[in-house]
């Protein structure tokens, strides 16, 4: 072999390792970012994502809460009206003690009859019974007036030879629902207790009837949040059917409505009909599809950008930017707060432009921390930004959105009225696993709707669908 054929050998050695370590180095790279992002899925609880708590296993965060520590004492506060176990009737039942040492003694009536009162213990306890009412419809042979024969009529609500009653309809409907116990359960519970054969289809019927009963009324909660100056919206996944639905919500500090779809994002929102026709101010996660409602005005919940912010801080540690962002959304928050301790409706000027200086200075920061990484590829479309990237252009891009809280005292800081009002849909969907039709799942849905609304106006569940059951739901309106 010549001199020339060696170096041209050597030369084609050399470009196919050359290729080959380059194919590597990509490879890895892809690699280390596989194993950063299976990292970070591994790092994420309910405290630094969008995860509920319910996924965070026995192994919880720690601290739990994104909340600092006040320094007060923990329990009730001085001034705070707690509740007490009290007697709020007469005594049903009196028995009285006398001293063990006095059995056997002659004297023992005597003095039992001189004996006073030194000290009074109650014992609140529950007697079940049952009651039942016998209607019957009375014939008169001869009219004594008219002559014919004339019989009486039953109430229309006795409509069979044998049925429930409200209050017990309304126990089974209301530990099913609100209770989150399954048909089965409520069953034997209900067996148990009242010593009544209560069938499960029986249950299951009155869930049925009670919640047929409220649909004029659950569509009076919608209308009046669409009329609502300021509108929480979420949605929530659960199991219908074998199939993953999602439940939407729109409620506010009055009124729950909630309904459900087999689609999350737009379809969704518009087939329950709330989004499309509101007007007022919408507080949300940054969801993409409520941002398609150019009509209204938005407001993002800062505690889901507080977790999103904490989930970076932690995984992360060379972003520092993040920390500073989260303290300048709690330092927002909590002067929002004072001034509303002493009844302003806005903040100061000097404080306005604080924020806003300090806003932009920590997104210039965080550009300048993750700028876009350069690729030589020539690709159609926009380049990948990554996590953080896409974290901090939202930021920039619904900046107003973020800061209307401070602008708008009627704005809370987040959207934590939405979660509350959706945490008995996955205490209900843990419990039974899921729902076997859509129409169970809408019927539970309209209940709760109306259950949720009756507790903002201060009644109890049981008493609400009491009233449901009896033919007088809208009383929550007046």
């Amino acid at each position: 072999m010549t001199n020339d054929e060696l170096v041209k050998q050597l030369l084609q050695q050399n470009e196919a390792l050359s290729t080959t370590i380059a194919a590597q180095t990509q490879l890895i790279a892809q690699l280390n970012q596989t194993i950063q992002e299976l990292k970070e899925q591994l790092n994420k609880n309910s405290k630094n994502s969008s995860k509920p708590p319910s996924s965070d296993g026995f192994k919880k965060p720690a601290p739990k809460s994104l909340r600092k520590p006040s320094g007060k004492k923990a329990g009730g506060q001085s001034g705070h009206q707690g509740t007490h176990l009290a007697v709020i009737t007469a005594s049903d039942e009196i028995v009285r003690h006398m001293p063990s040492s006095c059995g056997g003694c002659p004297h023992y009536q005597m003095c039992k009859g001189t004996a006073c009162i030194a000290e009074k213990r109650h014992v609140i306890d529950a007697v079940v019974t049952v009651n039942v009412t016998e209607h019957q419809a009375l014939e008169l042979p001869i009219c004594m007036l008219h002559g014919d024969t004339r019989r009486g009529e039953f109430p229309s609500d006795v409509k069979a030879t044998v049925q429930y009653g409200e209050n017990l309809q309304a126990l089974s409907v209301a530990l099913n629902t609100v209770g989150a116990v399954s048909i089965k359960r409520t069953h034997e519970i209900l067996s148990g207790v009242f010593n009544i054969p209560i069938a499960t289809g029986t249950i299951s019927s009155m869930v049925k009837r009670c919640s047929d009963s409220l649909s004029e009324t659950v569509g009076k909660i919608k209308d009046k949040m669409i009329g609502s100056s300021l509108g929480h919206f979420d949605e929530t996944g659960t199991r219908v059917d074998k199939k993953l639905w999602w439940v939407h919500d729109a409620s506010n500090c009055e009124y729950t409505y909630l309904d459900i779809s087999p689609k999350r994002g737009t379809a969704g929102m518009e087939q329950c009909g709330v989004l499309p026709e509101f007007k007022g101010i919408a507080m949300h996660d940054c969801w993409a599809s409520y941002w398609n409602y150019l009509d209204i005005r938005h407001a993002v919940c800062c505690a889901h950008l507080l977790r999103e912010l904490t989930g970076i801080s932690e995984n992360h540690p060379d972003q520092k930017w993040t920390s500073a962002f989260i303290n300048l959304l709690l330092e927002m928050k909590k002067v929002k707060e004072k001034a509303i301790e002493k009844g302003k409706d806005s903040l100061s000027y000097y404080h306005y432009h604080k924020f806003d200086k300090k806003y932009d200075e920590l997104l210039k920061l965080a550009r300048k921390e993750n700028p876009l990484p350069e690729t030589t590829e020539k690709k159609c479309g926009r380049k990948k930004k990554g996590k953080i990237l896409a974290l901090v252009e939202r930021l920039a891009n619904h900046k107003a959105s973020v800061c209307l809280f401070i602008h708008n005292f009627m704005v809370p800081f987040d959207n934590n009225q939405a979660e509350r009002d959706l945490r008995m849909i996955k205490v209900k969907t843990k419990v039974s696993g899921c729902f076997r039709t859509e129409e169970g799942a809408r019927d539970y849905l309209k209940i709760m709707s109306y259950v949720g609304t009756a507790h903002k106006q201060g009644y109890n569940a049981y008493e609400a669908i009491k009233n449901a059951i009896s033919g007088h739901p809208d009383f929550i309106f007046e």
